[in-house]
């Protein structure tokens, strides 16, 4: 074989090599990439799972995360507030988590993000240090994440911030200022329960 055609036989397996390689990250990264609403594979996943899990509708609430340097606020709320049929159900299904927390028993999280989700498995470990409060507001319901060891903090950030991510839109994160003022109770309501282990 002469000189040419072994450099262009050279090149053409390369190319090849190259081209299988990049078909590979691409069926790899397809999961990962955006549907046609604007989600990730895995957050239209999350979705799904979150369907058979959470009563409520997705689409007509939001999830707002707020860490705090004692924890964190997690507030579900109604995009509509006088949605009552929404508010009723984020607030059974928040007074079932903060019980089922209580007990150490995250689940229902789990079911969603994964077993393997940032955090969770300090927080199952370290679940009798952790106060999880519930409180209802207006437009839906608030847990308050509460401890005082800076690992298990670090681990409910984590939880948040994997929340976050896996809810795209059905999520926000809010700053600790917010938190303050967003957990009070409804003027209307004294449901203030405080499940520990």
């Amino acid at each position: 074989m002469n000189y040419g055609k072994r450099r262009l036989l050279t090149v053409g397996s390369a190319a090849a090599g190259v081209g299988a390689v990049l078909g590979v990250a691409l069926w790899i990264g397809g999961t990962q990439q955006e549907g046609g609403n604007g989600q990730t594979g895995r957050q239209e996943a999350v979705a799904e799972r979150g369907r058979t899990v959470m009563p409520f509708d997705l689409e007509e609430t939001t999830h707002h995360f707020t860490p705090t340097e004692t924890g964190g606020v997690q507030d579900v709320v109604a995009d509509q507030p006088d949605d009552a049929k929404q508010v009723s159900l984020i607030r059974t299904h928040l007074q079932e988590e903060a019980k089922a927390f209580g007990r150490g028993d995250f689940g229902d999280p789990a079911q969603i993000h994964g077993d393997g989700m940032p955090g969770l498995a300090e927080l199952e470990d370290g679940y009798e240090r952790i106060e999880v409060r519930y409180r209802e507001r207006p437009d839906g319901a608030t847990l308050t994440y509460t401890t005082a060891e800076p690992a298990l903090v670090d681990a409910l950030h984590d939880w948040f911030e994997a929340q976050l991510s896996d809810h795209g839109d059905h999520a926000k994160q809010d700053t600790d200022q917010r938190a303050e003022h967003r957990s009070k109770p409804s003027p209307h309501t004294s449901h203030d329960r405080k499940w520990t282990a």
